[in-house]
This record gives structure tokens, C-alpha cells and sequence, in this order.
């Protein structure tokens, strides 16, 4: 399957010449619907774009910060779902740039492209509409981005059980500047977990992990995240808080360590813009078998989602602990 994006670019293969390097592109089969180029490489913060794309471009760049080996002609960046992402993505690719280079941009109406001409000249650049199909838009873009302000961590402090806490985050990153009500209603539901290995799965700026590791330091810490922007906002909100703990990118559970003694997740539900259950429902079944006896699997969902059947097709059982602002807390127990 192709995402309408990737569809639309498909219209337009023509426009793109040379080496051509696709920035942020979405976690489909793209990368091998692009015989007729000569040659194409990626740069992506996601782990699953990544395995993706590995196997049929010339290079992948999976990083926050990526060190460019070669320079393009072309470049097609899929237009960010934080649109505080866009200027410091382009100030990034702008190294990368050979002389005359083309920019181009592609994005879903319902992602906020629709506004693109306006973000733009905020930024000092002119975007041209080139394309309008499958509900997307495809524009160029022109302009001076080595000027552009790069993507910087920023830091809030938090008060959580009494404690100060220090969270650094980086746009396009789950908790960027805030805690948010499902997050802040798990934490009142983790009192059990006080020694062990712990994973905090999908840990965004790494409130949860930092909580947790604060709250009981004997526990060996591991947090894991699909975005490498994550990763890195993680690994900084741990040293802020002079706190231990492995940091890892992975689509999915991580390899390593085989089993847990807590897992604790507020997963998410959406692939950019797009509903998709796919990452919970992963993280529950196959918690069954990643989990030592007698560890828990702890996460918040919004109530609509249909949970509490999967947690009960894979444990047997669960326990709801609390409901609030939408939000729902469910455990289930490894026998």
C-alpha cells in the first residue's frame, strides 16, 4: 500500500532529477516504486521508515541530526505533522544542497499543507502549488534555508509527587512543552513498580522513564521510542535529572533486554495524521511474552479505543484502575 503522499510524488516522478534525497517520507513501499530514478536516499528520525527504506536506497540517514555524505540535486520533503519541525528540518538539508538544487514539498490536505504558502513566507522562502490530487498538494519551494533557525531542545520543569522534574524536548516530539492529562493520569498508577528492569514504551520527551527512575531509583531503566527526535529528547531529560537509564530507537519492543518486570506505555494511535491501532496492539499481545511472571503491562488509552479486549485476548484479564478527562488506565498481570 501507498500513502496518498507517496501516490502523488508517483504522479510527478518527472519533476525529480539527479540524486534525489526524500526527507520524513511516510512508512509505506515508496522506495520501491522508484525504478525510473537514477539514484535516491533518505533522511528519516523514524525507525520504521528506516527498515523500509534500507532496502533499496542508496544511503539512509537515520538520525536526528544526520551527517550528510554526498550532495543532491532533488529534494522531496514530505511536509512535517509539527509545523514547528519544518524550518530546522530545512536548515538541516540545506548543507546537503547542491548548487541549483530543486526543493519540493508534499503533504495531506487534512496535515495543515493547505498553509504552506503563508508558513513560508513567515520563513522568508516562496512555495509555489504545483500539483492537487488524491487530497494532497505538491508545491516548490524556493529561498535561503542555511539562514533558517535550527531545531533546538527546550526545557520545562515539572512538579510530580512532590518532586521537581526538568523535561527536554524537540518539536515533532509526543509531550513537546507539556504534560498531558492522559500521561499526568498514569502517573498515579505506578506506585507498584519499585525494582526490576522497566521499559517506558514510546517515551516521547521521557516524562514517564525520568518519573519512574526518580520515584524508585533500584529500577533498571530502559525507554524506547520509534523516533530517533525522541530518543535524543529522552537521553537529554535523563541527564537534566542527573538519572540512568538506555535509551534505544525501535519499531516496536526493543531487542534487548529479552524480558521485563514492568512495561509502561502511553502509546500512541496515530500514524501522522492517520488513525492507526497497529503499534497498541502490537505492544499488548506481544508484551505476553516479553514480560518475566508477575510483571505488569501499564498503559492509558483514550476511552474510545477498544482496548480492554485486546488486553483480555492477550492476558486473560485485566484491571481498569481509573477513568478521567477520557482517559483510561488499564493493568494487566503476567501469570
Amino acid at each position: 500500500m501507498l500513502a496518498n503522499t507517496s501516490q502523488l510524488i508517483l504522479r510527478n516522478l518527472a519533476d525529480l532529477t539527479g540524486a534525489v534525497l526524500f526527507v520524513e517520507p511516510e512508512a509505506d513501499l515508496l522506495s520501491h516504486q522508484l525504478h525510473e530514478l537514477s539514484s535516491f536516499s533518505c533522511f528519516t528520525t523514524d525507525a520504521a521508515v528506516n527498515h523500509q527504506w534500507q532496502r533499496a536506497a542508496k544511503n539512509v540517514y537515520f538520525s536526528a541530526e544526520p551527517k550528510f555524505t554526498e550532495q543532491f540535486n532533488t529534494v522531496v520533503l514530505f511536509y512535517p505533522k509539527s509545523k514547528e519541525q519544518l524550518a530546522g528540518t530545512l536548515q538541516l538539508i540545506s548543507r546537503a544542497l547542491a548548487a541549483d538544487a530543486q526543493l519540493f514539498l508534499v503533504g495531506d490536505n487534512k496535515g495543515g499543507i493547505k498553509s504552506l504558502v503563508t508558513h513560508a513566507e513567515k520563513l522568508g522562502l516562496h512555495a509555489h502549488k504545483l500539483d492537487n490530487a488524491k487530497h494532497c498538494l505538491w508545491f516548490s519551494l524556493s529561498g535561503a534555508l542555511d539562514s533558517l533557525p535550527a531545531n533546538r531542545l527546550s526545557e520545562f520543569s515539572l512538579t510530580l509527587a512532590n518532586s521537581p522534574l526538568k523535561v527536554c524536548s524537540l518539536p515533532g516530539v509526543f509531550n513537546h512543552g507539556k504534560l498531558d492529562k492522559g500521561t499526568a493520569l498514569l502517573l498515579e498508577h505506578v506506585t507498584h513498580i519499585q525494582d526490576g528492569m522497566v521499559l517506558d514504551f514510546a517515551c516521547g520527551a521521557g516524562i514517564i522513564g525520568a518519573y519512574l527512575k526518580q520515584q524508585a531509583p533500584a529500577i533498571e531503566l530502559y525507554c524506547s521510542d520509534i523516533s530517533a527526535l525522541a530518543v535524543n529528547a529522552t537521553v537529554a531529560t535523563l541527564k537534566a535529572n542527573g538519572l540512568k537509564g538506555e535509551v534505544v530507537a525501535a519499531d516496536g519492543l526493543p531487542a534487548h533486554p529479552l524480558t521485563f518486570k514492568h512495561i509502561v506505555s502511553n502509546p500512541p494511535f496515530h500514524t501522522g495524521i492517520k488513525t492507526d491501532y497497529s503499534i497498541s496492539e502490537a505492544l499488548i499481545s506481544q508484551s505476553v511474552q516479553r514480560l518475566q511472571k508477575g510483571g505488569t503491562l501499564t498503559v492509558v488509552a483514550n476511552n474510545h479505543l477498544a482496548y480492554q479486549q485486546l488486553f483480555e485476548q492477550a492476558f486473560g484479564k485485566v484491571n481498569v484502575l481509573a477513568k478521567r478527562h477520557g482517559f483510561v488506565i488499564y493493568q494487566a498481570v503476567k501469570h
